[in-house]
């Protein structure tokens, strides 16, 4: 089953061999055009590190509700999303399922409290929600930096991969916004109905979504031969895929590619993803074949997320209906 899934090693790229960042892109090409997720690794985030945050994952859900309401998820999407609290509906993969069996909370980047988008009510540029844990707020903004800095290193792959100068993006990830997500899937029951899932399939929204792996089973993917795969979790590699953000983006050139998540292991799962885009501001042109402009007009991050956010949290409802997301 792993090898479905192709593996990048950024040793050489770290060690700055000839030839590594362009060996690198074609591998990413591939795994882009044939299964839109892969394996990384050599990323040179230290597994403690991980292992702690999946830790606060826990501890942060062990919490009793009105301690996890009082961080409820706000119109910056930031914040608590009690259980079943999203319906995957725009970046659904066939029939819109049950309201999702899981909670979860979300942080973004750390902003003061006289930063001008805060002071300006700029949507998705919000204050984080901090819980009352000791050493919590530490250990997440820790994990965030690091997570941040992977992306930015395979930025260059990226630009590869399309034939673009190693440098080409780096304009558009200024301060990238991102998202940690804390998820905590209950057990499901044996009996539950068939379109029960912790995540239905879905499409993810990001350029980049970094993925640290999970003992516990429960996340599998859709091949483009249309078969639904485990996806394994080698020992020290993280798992990276695209979103509709990267399709867009590439002109619909490279994949994003279906998963979901069903969690009948028995146990509790816990998962913390990190979504990784281009910066608020950022106009992001898709990049045809020959380098120019591509079918869609440009569009921004906020753009972008407003309407998949209205579409499918319950907390982000406008008049009590949900907006379908334009141009994605």
């Amino acid at each position: 089953m792993s090898q479905s899934i192709p593996v990048l090693d950024l040793g050489p790229l770290r060690e700055g061999q000839p030839g590594a960042l362009d060996r690198l892109g074609a591998e990413l090409r591939h795994a882009f055009t044939e299964v839109g997720f892969y394996f990384v690794r050599n990323h040179g985030i230290d597994q403690a590190l991980l292992d702690a945050t999946f830790a606060e994952a826990e501890r942060f859900h062990a919490q009793p509700l009105a301690a996890k309401l009082a961080t409820k998820i706000d119109e910056h999407n930031i914040g608590y999303m009690p259980m079943r609290g999203a319906t995957t509906r725009v970046n659904a993969v066939g029939e819109v399922a049950l309201p999702n069996a899981n909670e979860a909370v979300f942080f973004k980047r750390e902003l003061p409290a006289g930063h001008p988008d805060v002071l300006g009510k700029a949507r998705f540029r919000g204050r984080n929600q901090w819980p009352d844990l000791p050493g919590f707020r530490e250990r997440i903004l820790a994990t965030c930096d690091a997570f941040e800095a992977l992306g930015l290193r395979l930025l260059p792959v990226y630009a590869r991969a399309l034939g673009l100068a190693a440098d080409h993006f780096a304009p558009y990830f200024v301060e990238p916004m991102y998202t940690l997500r804390m998820t905590h899937y209950p057990r499901q029951e044996p009996m539950a109905p068939a379109n029960e899932y912790g995540l239905s399939p879905h499409l993810d929204t990001s350029f980049m979504t970094i993925l640290a792996q999970n003992r516990i089973p429960g996340l599998s993917l859709r091949l483009a031969s249309g078969e639904w795969i485990d996806a394994p979790a080698p020992e020290g590699a993280l798992l990276v895929n695209g979103g509709m953000m990267l399709r867009r983006w590439t002109d619909g050139r490279f994949l994003a590619t279906p998963h979901r998540v069903v969690n009948r292991s028995g146990g509790e799962r816990y998962a913390i993803p990190f979504f990784f885009d281009a910066s608020y501001r950022a106009t992001m042109t898709p990049i045809a074949a020959d380098g120019g402009a591509g079918r869609e007009p440009p569009i921004t991050y906020p753009d972008f997320m407003t309407g998949y956010q209205q579409a499918n949290f319950h907390h982000a409802a406008v008049d009590g209906k949900k907006l379908e997301l334009q141009g994605a």
